[in-house]
């Protein structure tokens, strides 16, 4: 029979296209050590030390702490399930409600989106003070459909970018550790904020308050998971990259913080809006602080990148699962890349970047994430105790999502008012659009169907 007569191959028979394995260990540690340091850190020294005094290193290794709980959690998770939207299948596969799954799924996407949209707003400051006359709105647009571009282009050429940018961002930080380094020793290191005019008492509620901000530091992690189809072996890589993540993020946190109030005094430090620069002015003085605006700019694409190759990945991995319309888990059949969710959500955050100021939203979608932390955690309590689950590579006793579960529920007991209300009107829109779209094939045969696909990625 020749080639014109063969029979037409039907679509069932077509190869399913799915993301390619580009990332080995190191690059998953790169991206979850960029994300998780982001460039947030340049800001939050001088409001950690408005609250923790020079205990800013003791406020970082605490919530260190408290963020590992639910990063073994997600460890563990990773290395038993490694798929992306990794959040929304362990919430389906514990409890098996599609709203619940919808709700996870959509909270973190939320968090990301807005993350997105807030550092394109960063980024055209920044830029705009380096290159004044450029309107804001074509350095957003810019921007965003730059990131667009490496993002369509494929993962490896986006670990490449992100590898580019976590080396700057942490040569800024570890400039600061250089040039301060000859004052360490120099101030006490347990010294915390007045009280009415009276010495202050480094205790444990006052560390715990410092904790709460810092801690948001740490949840880089989150992001991780959402990559692993892309990522080697990833039953082992996975665990592996966020312990390594969480470690070096730390280190550097707490050896930032013991040089800032070595150099610059913890009270100086929290009136400052540019503490880290104040640090390196202070140090060396003939030293130009528009290096930093340059090195915030790299900090700045770099988290809105890792953004955004998270939400992509998230919209795959939900519609695969059949939380989310099915176009936007197909595949790019040269570039290995979810094409059609990355380009639906370059047209949200343009709207969100160019709309109107998101900052009270993006702090709300933080408080979701604690929120998305309690149901994870309990998620993985289910799924240790149900008889047939499969066991991962990396396991967790019972006491780490437990604990993760109560850590999660201070900080959302701590958050604000107003985030508590901008963040439950956040879960009634959720809610209200999974009414709508109202998905009508999510089955426990969508889910397996959505895992064999992963993993037979080659």
């Amino acid at each position: 029979m020749s080639d014109s007569q063969a029979p037409a191959r039907s679509p069932a028979q077509e190869p399913v296209v799915t993301l390619a394995r580009h990332m080995g260990l190191w690059a998953l540690v790169i991206y979850g050590v960029g994300d998780m340091l982001g460039s947030g850190i340049y800001a939050l020294i001088g409001k950690a030390a408005g609250i923790a005094g020079s205990a800013i290193w003791l406020a970082f290794l605490v919530s260190m702490v408290a963020a590992l709980l639910t990063a073994l959690s997600y460890a563990s998770l990773g290395s038993r399930y490694p798929r992306a939207a990794g959040a929304a299948y362990v919430t389906h596969r514990a409890f098996g409600k599609p709203l619940l799954s919808y709700l996870i799924g959509l909270a973190v996407m939320a968090s990301g989106l807005t993350s997105m949209g807030t550092q394109s707003r960063a980024f055209a400051g920044y830029f705009e003070g380096l290159a004044p006359g450029v309107p804001p709105t074509v350095i957003v647009l810019g921007f965003i459909v730059l990131l667009t571009a490496v993002n369509l282009w494929g993962i490896r050429e986006a670990t490449w970018l992100n590898v580019v940018c976590t080396t700057v961002e942490v040569s800024g930080l570890v400039l600061v550790i250089a040039v301060g380094l000859r004052y360490w020793g120099s101030a006490s290191y347990l010294e915390a904020p007045p009280v009415n005019g009276m010495p202050g008492v480094l205790g444990p509620s006052l560390i715990l308050q410092g904790a709460v901000l810092t801690f948001y530091s740490f949840i880089g992690f989150e992001d991780m998971i959402n990559v692993v189809e892309e990522v080697k072996d990833p039953r082992r890589t996975f665990p592996r990259a966020v312990v390594l993540a969480l470690g070096v993020a730390t280190l550097i946190y707490m050896a930032v913080s013991v040089t800032a109030v070595s150099v610059v005094p913890w009270s100086e430090l929290a009136a400052s809006k540019q503490p880290l620069v104040d640090v390196v002015v202070r140090a060396v003085p003939a030293f130009p602080p528009i290096v930093f605006s340059g090195i915030a700019l790299f900090a700045i694409t770099n988290t809105a990148l890792l953004n955004y190759i998270m939400g992509s990945r998230l919209a795959y991995g939900m519609a695969r699962q059949g939380l989310l319309p099915a176009y936007l888990g197909t595949v790019h059949p040269v570039r290995r890349t979810p094409h059609l969710a990355i380009l639906t959500l370059m047209a949200i955050v343009l709207a969100l970047g160019l709309g109107f100021d998101i900052t009270p939203l993006a702090k709300a979608t933080s408080v979701l994430l604690m929120m998305v932390f309690i149901v994870i955690n309990s998620a993985l309590l289910v799924l240790q105790r149900r008889p047939g689950e499969p066991k991962g590579a990396f396991e967790v006793p019972r006491v780490v999502p437990a604990g993760g579960i109560v850590v999660s529920a201070l900080l959302v007991a701590h958050a604000k008012p107003q985030e508590l209300v901008v963040a439950m009107a956040l879960l009634v829109a959720i809610v209200g659009l999974y009414f709508i779209m109202r998905p009508r094939e999510v089955t426990e045969d969508t889910f397996i169907e959505a895992a064999e696909e992963a993993e037979a990625t080659p």
